[in-house]
């Protein structure tokens, strides 16, 4: 009988701790696990890898193009005989094979798009890189939202706890006539307030985790089970000059490619050196002489055979000032993009600028509040004193702990609102927190 007692009771306290367990999860974690989860992601990711399948590097530009045709053919009526060259009145047929090859020995389109190759490659990761970049960003500020809830909740709940024990309190003075019915109405009213206050909180709370893990798509998460870790002992604090924005580095890999599209265009007025080689025979056979002498398919494709090898060199004179109109607008895109480059850091600079200010207004702050803290803190313990001597009612005790209360979480929360600026302002000029 002791035995089952002793195995319902651990049992029980395993259902408890089990209902009880909480699932920490920390920034970190949650940046790697939206990253991994992002369709926008993966598809860039994708982008990457089809645009490096297709790159044609110099030396593959410059492989021989080989190409083998075949073709059979009927003439009826009258018809130049192969044999004699000289026209007859039969009809021959006709196979014929060539085997033809070339390639550039020197064109200069083809190191510029091998390097326009290279630079499509950067650019395709370094927009990766740009959504990555502003999902950290939605990651970053959802994630904060939902501490700030958090850590008001816990507050609210110690005010909670603090209204239901004065609740109970008033309620057995009452009941036994040392205090006034009315007393006991202002101290129900009290606890009402805080109630709903609390359960608004609650529903904020679980509203904003849930558009936490959305925004990350998770769907196998118990967010009513998930706990934030709050970063208040490793806020971020980075002397490192180093500028390195995905948003720039893209604008310059932009500029980049349209300077290499100046120079492409500028190639097609380059000559090309071209050097090929051909190979070619064919076989002949009269159809009207069944019974003439003609020899046989391969002992014709052996004598007809004839080889050709040569070079070729183009070079362009006039085409209609095509590619110098090409050239201008190229040279116009390239202005563009140069100014980009500058828009992108005045964009930068700007946010920055207005993220700096914030963390200088908190800062400010921040001393102000610590004292309202410290004050509050005073305040309660010689209001705690008279409430334990009776001097001071307990709606009045309970107005000065809310008091106390939050003036502690508003010294949090402009310590996390400080916190998120750093990080924040890491991601922006840094792409890390």
């Amino acid at each position: 009988m002791n035995r089952k007692i002793v195995i319902t009771v651990l049992f029980l306290m395993f259902c408890a701790l089990a209902s009880g367990q909480e699932n920490p999860w920390s920034l970190t974690k949650c940046m790697e696990m939206a990253l991994q989860n992002n369709i926008e992601i993966k598809i860039r990711q994708l982008e990457i890898k089809r645009i490096q399948k297709s790159q044609n590097s110099v030396l593959n530009r410059m492989l021989p193009v080989i190409n083998l045709y075949g073709e059979q053919g009927y003439n009826f009526g009258s018809t130049i005989d192969p044999s004699t060259n000289g026209r007859v009145s039969s009809n021959i047929q006709n196979d014929n094979f060539y085997l033809n090859a070339r390639t550039n020995l020197i064109d200069f389109s083809a190191f510029a798009n091998a390097q326009k190759d290279k630079i499509n490659i950067e650019q395709v990761k370094a927009e990766k890189e740009v959504v990555e970049n502003e999902y950290k960003l939605q990651i970053l500020e959802s994630y904060y939202q939902v501490l700030y809830a958090q850590e008001l909740l816990k507050i609210q709940k110690e005010q909670f706890k603090q209204a239901s024990f004065n609740l109970d309190r008033i309620t057995k003075e009452v009941t036994i006539g040392s205090k006034p019915q009315s007393d006991l109405y202002d101290m129900q009213l009290s606890f009402s307030e805080e109630e709903n206050r609390n359960l608004e909180t609650e529903q904020l709370y679980a509203i904003k985790k849930i558009q936490l893990f959305q925004l990350m798509n998770i769907t196998d998460v118990a967010t009513d089970e998930v706990v934030l870790e709050p970063y208040l002992n490793e806020r971020t604090i980075d002397s490192d000059n180093e500028l390195y924005s995905p948003k720039i580095k893209l604008a310059e890999l932009n500029h980049q490619n349209s300077l290499k599209s100046i120079r492409l265009e500028r190639a097609s007025n380059y000559p090309v050196l071209s050097a090929y080689y051909g190979y070619s025979t064919f076989y002949y056979k009269n159809i009207k002489q069944a019974n003439a002498n003609t020899d046989s398919f391969f002992n014709q494709l052996e004598d007809n055979k004839s080889q050709q090898v040569g070079m070729q060199l183009s070079v362009p004179i006039f085409n209609g000032f095509r590619n110098s109109k090409k050239i201008s607008a190229s040279k116009i895109a390239g202005d563009q993009t140069k100014l980009a480059i500058e828009k992108e850091k005045q964009l930068l600079d700007k946010q920055v600028a207005l993220e700096e200010q914030n963390k200088k207004n908190y800062l400010q702050l921040q001393h102000k509040l610590m004292e309202k803290e410290k004050y509050a803190k005073a305040s309660l313990a010689t209001t705690q004193a008279k409430f334990i001597s009776g001097k001071v009612e307990a709606i009045l005790y309970s107005s000065v702990k809310n008091q106390s209360l939050s003036a502690e979480y508003e010294v949090l929360k402009n310590d996390l609102q400080l916190q998120y600026i750093d990080l924040k302002i890491n991601l922006l000029r840094k792409n890390r927190f």
